[in-house]
């Protein structure tokens, strides 16, 4: 098994994940421009903003996870090269952290967030707050199935690098 070759590959694949993150926030951006220039009820017009917040967000989460990875990517010839049981064991910790928190955020945060949403969808009035929590739901949602896959992919890396320490 090339190690190198496994990491960088994973490493490609969560530069993916995080344009799917920018990928959804030019479409959030797309619909709350839309909603501006066409909306014409009061509940289409309060997804104007909301929808603009849930898009930049999501542009900045998915560029914010590009840069660090195309990063480390650079660096990972290099440091297996030098030293590939250290390698290694920086690789595994750094996912044991990562797995640690996609877990808080797949199995509490994100489903918490959207029943809490739903919830208050069904007794706030106000258009622009239906719209915001709403906007919440949808990205919350995107965040759900991303990070879900995010994490079921780390869990194969993880298992690799626990085979190749045993190689090592």
């Amino acid at each position: 098994m090339d190690l190198l070759k496994t990491s960088m590959d994973w490493t490609k694949t969560e530069m993916l994940s995080s344009a799917v993150f920018a990928f959804f926030g030019l479409l959030f951006l797309l619909a709350s421009y839309g909603f501006w220039q066409y909306g014409k009820t009061d509940m289409a017009k309060a997804y104007v903003i909301p929808m603009l917040v849930v898009g930049v967000l999501l542009v900045i989460l998915g560029v914010g996870l590009i840069i660090p990875n195309q990063l480390r990517l650079s660096g990972f010839p290099l440091a297996y090269n030098t030293d590939a049981s250290a390698f290694v064991a920086s690789e595994l910790a750094r996912v044991e952290k990562t797995m640690n928190g996609y877990s808080t955020a797949i199995s509490r945060v994100f489903p918490v967030i959207i029943l809490a949403c739903a919830g208050l969808v069904m007794v706030v009035e106000a258009p622009i707050w239906r719209a915001s929590l709403i906007a919440v739901i949808a990205m919350m949602a995107i965040l759900f199935v991303v990070d879900t896959n995010a994490n079921a992919r780390l869990g194969v890396y993880k298992g690799k690098l626990l085979h190749a320490e045993q190689q090592l």
